[in-house]
């Protein structure tokens, strides 16, 4: 390799200085990671999210469960989303009624995360924006495949994973940008907060890097200021007063796991690690976006990719929201946070906007 290859502008080599150099020539074993696989093409798209590895399911020729099946897919496959409709027969076993139709049969809604795929141009170094070597970032495409820096992963969710990926609405923390020896960016993907400290070497196409309007409060400064989760009904609203702004269905926790009563939110993060429960029943999941704790257990509303089974209880505690909703919840609810670091820990019961969980 020349010496020219090597040459950087003063100004390159001073924001290499502060950011750390991005572009940087990456060894082979990162060869794998060249290209995001190919995806369907459809204006909107479904990633089947139900059960665990490998697990199958039947397309059905009618939305039913009673319907023969017609085809088959897997955990992960992309299928074209063509239209939701209600069950041609009611369960009366299921709350949730509703199938997504695809060119080739019938799958039950709740199986399938709804996703879209709009890969990025990669950046080669970080935004000016962040004052420190890094960003946060969204998957904007339906998943992308991933190795673990060093190869050795302290995650218990990776024990065992033959093919990790990560998935669309997942946010990472950014620190590192290389570019191989044919030009592909690729990004250093992590956790701030609640994490094991693996990192994850992903293609940069695949994220969107989020930005400082992102996370800019909705409506600051507004009285009276809260949110009512109806655990009866599992819906959200957010109310000014007396006005009610928004409103969407959630998943809150079996029986009784979500605490009732009037909370006040007592931190917020861009991002967080969640793991918890026991052996067999756990959890352990990476880059939850949009959490907003308001239990001293750890129940936040937060942003959900593992299911699409909203307005039944189904979680731990948490209140889970789509990506959406829970990203409008959150820029809404006070206090706001700033970029770096991410996170705010409120002090003071009248400080933030409060939560009332209560039932009908």
């Amino acid at each position: 390799m020349s010496i020219n290859q090597f040459r950087l502008t003063r100004r390159a080599f001073l924001k290499a200085s502060a950011f750390g150099f991005a572009a940087t020539v990456v060894q082979p074993h990162f060869q794998g990671l060249k290209s995001l696989p190919e995806y369907p093409a459809g204006n909107k798209l479904g990633r089947v999210c139900a059960g665990g590895d490998g697990a199958r399911f039947d397309l059905k020729a009618r939305p039913s469960m009673d319907a023969p099946g017609v085809a088959t897919v897997y955990r992960d496959d992309i299928i074209v989303w063509l239209r939701e409709v209600v069950a041609s027969s009611l369960d009366p076993y299921r709350i949730n009624q509703t199938w997504i139709e695809t060119p080739k049969g019938y799958i039950y809604a709740p199986y399938v995360q709804p996703v879209e795929n709009h890969p990025n141009v990669p950046l080669e170094n970080f935004p000016p924006y962040s004052n420190e070597p890094g960003m946060w970032a969204e998957v904007s495409v339906p998943y992308v495949p991933f190795t673990v820096d060093g190869g050795n992963p302290a995650s218990p969710w990776l024990k065992g994973e033959y093919h990790p990926k990560l998935y669309y609405s997942q946010i990472m923390w950014i620190d590192k940008i290389v570019k191989d020896e044919n030009g592909q960016v690729l990004y250093r993907a992590g956790e701030k907060y609640g994490g094991y400290g693996d990192f994850f070497w992903a293609a940069g196409e695949a994220f969107k890097p989020i930005t400082p309007e992102d996370l800019q409060t909705i409506h600051p400064g507004v009285a009276d200021k809260h949110v009512v989760v109806n655990l009866t009904y599992q819906t959200l609203s957010c109310f000014e007063g007396d006005n009610e702004v928004y409103f969407c269905r959630v998943s809150t926790g079996y029986g009784d796991a979500t605490p009732v009563g009037t909370i006040p939110v007592w931190r917020k993060m861009v991002s967080t690690h969640m793991s918890g429960g026991t052996t067999g029943a756990g959890y352990d999941t990476p880059g939850i976006g949009w959490t907003a704790l308001f239990s001293k257990d750890g129940a936040a509303i937060h942003s959900t990719f593992w299911h699409n089974d909203f307005g039944v209880a189904r979680t731990h505690g948490c209140v889970n929201a789509t990506p959406e909703d829970a990203k409008w919840i959150w820029r809404w609810i006070e206090p706001a946070v700033s970029y770096n670091p991410g996170d705010i820990t409120v002090n003071g019961m009248n400080a933030s906007t409060r939560v009332i969980l209560e039932q009908a």
